[in-house]
């Protein structure tokens, strides 16, 4: 990986840890589509490993905000998920997963353009969970579902009940994937490599969440992940 591409790298993953920390989401629906342009084998894991840690340092700074009941039955809803994904990242060749990013990451933005606001009810969290699982461990973008169906839930208490969803999630993702061996030496290093683009985006967060209009942040973002995925998309048919 030259420079220039590391450089665009580190900043995508600043900026997306910074989204995650200010909206509850948007480190994989970020930086997932822009590492597999570049490296399509750090997919899923390098973005489950980093948002590990931004999540963790989210709960630790709203821990006291989270829905603890919501979280619990996402998660049942999530193990599932994880195993059919891992059993994609298995079966499925570089080129096909780089597609599935591009997907989701379209399928995700055009459902929050929609506007649609299910009831968080207990099978409707289930459910958002099970999927969230399933594309979380397959592309590392699991974010949208929870989103969706937790969009009603206060500021502090959403970022609080997402990051504890994601940082057990995480965990739940990077177990299955570890047990088919898709984590690898190479994604270990380059997550090292990338953390501290991540720990710049949640310092960054704290002083700079007030002063951002968070809905043309979440439309620059979401403008951001279509260019990507599209490229992305692009890149497997040249």
């Amino acid at each position: 990986m030259s420079p220039p591409e590391f450089t665009l790298l580190f900043v995508t993953v600043a900026v997306g840890a910074l989204l995650q920390v200010s909206i509850g989401f948007g480190l994989g629906l970020l930086a997932a589509p822009v590492i597999a342009i570049f490296d399509p084998s750090l997919t899923p894991v390098v973005v489950l490993l980093l948002a590990t840690g931004v999540t963790a340092a989210v709960l630790v700074l709203e821990g006291g905000h989270l829905d603890l009941r919501g979280a619990g039955w996402a998660l049942a809803g999530r193990l599932p998920g994880a195993v059919g994904g891992a059993a994609l990242v298995a079966v499925l060749p570089a080129r096909h997963l780089a597609l599935l990013v591009a997907a989701v990451v379209l399928a995700g933005v055009a459902v929050s353009l929609r506007g649609f606001v299910p009831a968080p009810r207990r099978r409707s969290v289930l459910l958002a969970g099970l999927v969230s699982g399933l594309m979380g461990t397959a592309t590392s973008i699991g974010g949208p579902p929870m989103a969706m169906v937790w969009q009603r839930l206060s500021g502090p208490r959403l970022r609080a009940t997402m990051s504890a969803f994601f940082l057990a999630g995480s965990v739940m993702s990077l177990a299955t994937l570890a047990a088919t061996g898709a984590v690898h030496t190479y994604s270990l290093c380059h997550t090292v490599l990338l953390a501290p683009a991540a720990a710049l985006g949640v310092l960054l967060a704290r002083p700079l969440s007030s002063r951002l209009d968070m809905r043309r942040t979440r439309g620059i973002a979401m403008v951001l992940a279509v260019a990507s995925a599209t490229v992305l998309v692009i890149q497997q048919f040249v």
